[in-house]
């Protein structure tokens, strides 16, 4: 057992809330980089691996958990590069945390390559509940076009292999506007997925992130965007999702009743969580932050018993108030604009309201009662709403926000 020192349950920090607490643990080891990602990441060694697992050891001993943890989510790079033990060590970690009993929900991100029987025994027998599969697309072609190395035959294996050992929920990533894709194709792919009959679908339109080989190719005219044919594809996928039994609960998840991620629900409503790893985010003890994106550094600043920590922002109510409406309103669910308005009464609510009643009369909303949610077309737009509320929360006084 990973012994931690240190470790208490204190008092919250000043205007922290009682809610959930998650724990995200960035697992940083790829074998290869997808074209698309922009995530850090290193090549795995066994000493480097060695080296990770003691240092978030460390690393959580130097928290101040202040709450039992509610969910964790270890993502990547890929978690699955570590051996079944060496996840079991990483699982210790968890296991050693203070308060209460286990978490209500514990994802781990695999790739199909990755996914062994040994591996998955460690995950289930830690606790886990949840695993998400990045799969990407069933086409080589696509999955060639990504830089994924995996092939279909090794997705079919691995989801056979996550459903034989019984985790309650099983989730499938897709990814779509692929270059060169066609709506065919996307089709295709959604038939497959359905096919195998996950309890939740991630689909993902490709985003082109700076200092990616994909952003090469944009900025070189190899590739090109069509937001046309995004919105075609959203809506294709919203509406063949919903008719097989998939709630759509944000604008790029859909869930069978009782299978929402609920690490990312409380995320998006803004509640806090640690952030372990190099490069991982924190909302937390007042602050939000994000671990410096190298694996040695990061371990060297835990050694001198240091939180490696930088871009650190205070968790004022005027930001947490934007964000929840930022986020909340990419949820089906929508957000309740009384409830933003009581944590937070000198927020520019004024802005804020003129902003949703243009949204409304656009069509882009609609208002019931207090509540406020994103209909289908605003949902479409709903990165540039994302901007205008910020606009709003954050424009001269007097000014007011532009249209989307």
């Amino acid at each position: 057992m990973i012994l931690m020192k240190g470790v208490a349950i204190g008092e919250q920090a000043k205007g922290e809330d009682a809610g959930p607490l998650g724990l995200y643990v960035h697992v940083p080891f790829c074998a290869s980089t997808c074209d698309f990602c922009a995530f850090y990441q290193v090549s795995p060694t066994a000493k480097s691996i060695r080296g990770f697992i003691k240092t978030l050891s460390d690393e959580a001993g130097l928290v101040r958990w202040d709450r039992p943890l509610s969910t964790v989510f270890f993502g990547g790079g890929t978690p699955g590069l570590l051996s079944a033990a060496d996840l079991s060590r990483v699982a210790e970690v968890v296991h050693a945390l203070p308060g209460g009993p286990g978490p209500q929900e514990w994802t781990v991100e695999l790739a199909p390559a990755s996914v062994t029987r040994e591996r998955l025994e460690a995950l289930r027998s830690a606790g886990v509940t949840r695993i998400s599969l990045g799969i990407q697309s069933f086409r080589p072609s696509l999955l060639d076009a990504l830089g994924r190395a995996h092939t279909r035959e090794q997705v079919y294996r691995a989801y056979d292999r996550v459903r034989a050992a019984g985790f309650p929920s099983v989730n499938v990533d897709l990814m779509f506007a692929l270059p060169g894709q066609t709506e065919a194709e996307w089709d295709s792919d959604i038939d497959e997925a359905l096919a195998l009959a996950p309890d939740h679908l991630s689909t993902y339109c490709l985003t082109f992130e700076e200092d990616t080989a994909l952003w090469v190719k944009l900025s070189q005219g190899r590739v090109r965007l069509d937001p046309e044919n995004e919105a075609r594809m959203y809506e294709r996928t919203w509406d063949r999702l919903g008719s097989a039994g998939f709630a759509q609960y944000e604008v790029s998840n859909c869930a069978r009743p009782g299978h929402q991620c609920l690490h990312n629900v409380n995320t998006w409503r803004m509640a806090r969580w640690v952030g372990l790893g190099p490069s991982a985010a924190s909302q937390h003890g007042g602050w939000r932050s994000s671990n410096i994106a190298n694996l040695e550094e990061w371990g060297a600043r835990v050694a001198r018993g240091e939180r490696a920590t930088e871009d650190r922002t205070a968790l004022t109510p005027a930001l947490l108030a934007e964000d929840a409406l930022v986020f909340g309103l990419r949820m089906n669910e929508g957000v309740d604009i009384t409830t933003l308005r009581s944590r937070c009464p000198e927020a520019p609510w004024e802005r804020v309201e003129a902003l949703v009643e243009r949204l409304t009369e656009e069509g882009l909303a609609s208002r019931q009662g207090t509540r406020v949610r994103l209909e289908r077309r605003g949902r479409l737009l709903a990165d540039a709403v994302g901007t205008e509320v910020m606009s709003a929360f954050r424009a001269p006084e007097g000014a007011a926000a532009a249209a989307v």
